[in-house]
């Protein structure tokens, strides 16, 4: 396993509708266990395959943040929500691909979700709670959307505008002296 670089908002690959996966093989399996480390690196909860630069439709994720609770990763191939509530919920949410900023969400507050496993069985779930919320966030990544996609255009921009300049900064700071 190894860790993969997370992909900055803006990116064009951040707005990409991501193509399904055709089968599960064993490059699949490591990209799964690298976005995994990946992911509880950074630290997060879930993270999409195009936030690491492979446009598949692929998430990892696991939303159990109780230190004394035994990790509860999982991974989703070819998700898709099958059924949601009536019922809303509003979240606060952030991103790995939009560090240090977060806004309220609002999304269904049950999601049932098919997808295939790395076994290359078929799952299906409901989810509530941050679990339904996370697996919404992620899937909207697979395509090509964002959480600040559901907030005013005024903050989204305010938002992007912040990213460009801490793009900008991190490139300065690591391009090489003349």
């Amino acid at each position: 396993m190894s860790l993969r670089s997370i992909i900055l908002h803006p990116d064009p690959r951040l707005k990409t509708v991501c193509r399904p996966v055709g089968g599960i093989d064993d490059p699949l399996r490591r990209l799964a266990d690298d976005m995994l480390e990946t992911m509880y690196d950074a630290p997060g909860i879930g993270l999409a395959a195009p936030q690491v630069g492979q446009m598949v439709r692929l998430l990892v994720m696991d939303c159990v943040k109780d230190k004394d609770t035994a990790p509860q990763p999982m991974v989703l191939v070819n998700p898709e929500i099958t059924w949601t509530s009536e019922e809303p919920n509003v979240y606060e949410e952030g991103c790995l691909s939009i560090p240090d900023h977060y806004a309220e969400v609002t999304r269904p507050a049950e999601v049932r979700v098919r997808w295939t496993g790395l076994d290359g069985r078929a799952r299906e779930e409901q989810f509530d709670g941050l679990w339904a919320t996370c697996v919404q966030h992620e899937i909207d990544h697979l395509n090509g959307r964002l959480f600040i996609d559901h907030i005013s255009p005024v903050r989204r921009g305010m938002i992007t505008r912040k990213m460009e300049k801490l793009k900008r900064d991190r490139a300065r700071q690591s391009a090489p002296a003349l």
